[in-house]
């Protein structure tokens, strides 16, 4: 499905583009208060197995010693630096996924936290990186699908 609606996501992304920041904000917060809840993410696990973790270092610290590990250890099992000091887990998919459920939920990274952003303002300044993973994400295919229609996206496809 995700595949079939790759060139009409495309057009879409140009639709957002041309439409006001803060009005598409308050309608993709609004679809995704009651689509985020209807879906399990723990159910799921597809963004733990494919999207590249960053990890700050107090989340190293943190995660480590809820492992009860030396910072040190964990970094040097679980995380790769790049040159200029980024830290990101070393595999995909993430290290701590089981069975398609986090073994450290309570713990997890701030970014698996905050996945897939839809919370946050600038919707259309990350609608790329959005539309990555609506083939994954069944809160962002949701979000996505309700938002054409309450964009009008459709009616202006057909004129």
């Amino acid at each position: 499905m995700a595949l079939i609606r790759e060139s009409e996501n495309e057009a879409f992304r140009t639709f957002l583009k041309k439409r006001d920041t803060e009005v598409v904000d308050k309608i993709v917060s609004k679809i995704n208060q009651t689509v985020e809840p209807l879906i399990d993410c723990t159910q799921c696990g597809a963004c733990c197995k494919g999207l590249m973790i960053n990890v700050t270092d107090s989340e190293s610290e943190d995660i480590s010693s809820h492992l009860k590990m030396k910072k040190e250890d964990f970094i040097e099992k679980y995380i790769e630096t790049s040159a200029g000091g980024m830290m990101v887990m070393n595999t995909i998919p993430c290290h701590f996924l089981n069975d398609s459920k986090c073994t450290i939920y309570e713990n997890r990274f701030k970014e698996c936290r905050d996945f897939p952003h839809l919370h946050k303002p600038n919707f259309n300044d990350r609608i790329f990186g959005t539309l990555i993973h609506y083939a994954i994400c069944p809160i962002i295919f949701n979000v996505i699908e309700q938002l054409k229609i309450e964009t009008k996206f459709f009616k202006e496809k057909e004129q």
